[in-house]
């Protein structure tokens, strides 16, 4: 038996995965590379809409971005909600959700809403 062959069954050991698959990921490695600095670099140069040099020198150094998937919006968080404590604790009705999942009851803030400025709210 050769040492590419399989062991038990259908199954390969790590050292076997790693022997078998090193060389194509290092391909894979070289050919991004290459892509970016040859072939992609003259697309890009060629192209009208391609990404150009900012006329002035960035400040910022860093930023932050917060992705927060299902989170409640800004809006929603800041804006006062009457029909919440009016429907604090009932079931939601799960026919004008449709996109929604299904979460129970209806939860008013814990928060007592103060109006602040102008802001006609």
């Amino acid at each position: 038996m050769s040492q590419w062959e399989l062991t038990s069954g259908n199954s390969l050991s790590r050292r076997q995965l790693l022997q078998r698959s090193g060389m194509g990921l290092g391909s894979l490695a070289v050919a991004e590379c290459l892509g970016v600095r040859g072939v992609q670099a003259e697309i890009a140069s060629q192209s009208p809409l391609a990404a150009r040099a900012p006329h002035f020198a960035p400040k910022a150094k860093h930023i932050i971005h917060l992705f927060m998937n299902g989170g409640p919006s800004h809006v929603d968080t800041f804006d006062p909600k009457p029909s919440l404590d009016k429907y604090h604790g009932t079931e939601l009705p799960m026919k004008n959700l449709r996109t929604e999942r299904k979460t129970g009851a209806a939860f008013r803030s814990p928060y007592k809403f103060r109006q602040f400025g102008e802001s006609g709210i």
